[in-house]
């Protein structure tokens, strides 16, 4: 299923970001905006799947999903390259609980 994702993604972008951006934007950052909406939630309880994509407020509410996440990634991006305190902060996050060392020793054939 991922799989399928990453190249139905992949077919909407250009090369000018990674896959893995696109991915984490798609099923991440857009997709948690959605699930944010009452709109939504109430329309997919209450519809097939069929009429819940024909809902003209899913097009509104992507969009507004998308000028929120820019909005969002932008004040969190810049706040970041302002501040030391916070990079630092992320970096210890990112450490632990995150476990970023983790995760690369994993993508690197190691610890598993």
């Amino acid at each position: 299923m991922l799989q399928e994702i990453i190249a139905k993604v992949n077919d909407l972008f250009g090369a000018d970001t990674t896959e893995g951006d696109r991915l984490v934007y798609v099923n991440n950052v857009i997709k948690g905006k959605l699930l944010e909406s009452e709109t939504l939630v109430q329309q997919a309880a209450n519809n097939t799947k069929e009429q819940f994509a024909n809902s003209p407020d899913l097009m509104a509410e992507i969009m507004n999903a998308i000028m929120d996440a820019n909005s969002a990634n932008s004040s969190l991006s810049r706040q970041a390259l302002e501040s030391e305190k916070i990079r630092l902060g992320m970096k210890n996050v990112l450490l632990d609980p995150v476990r970023l060392y983790e995760a690369l020793r994993e993508r690197a054939g190691l610890d598993q």
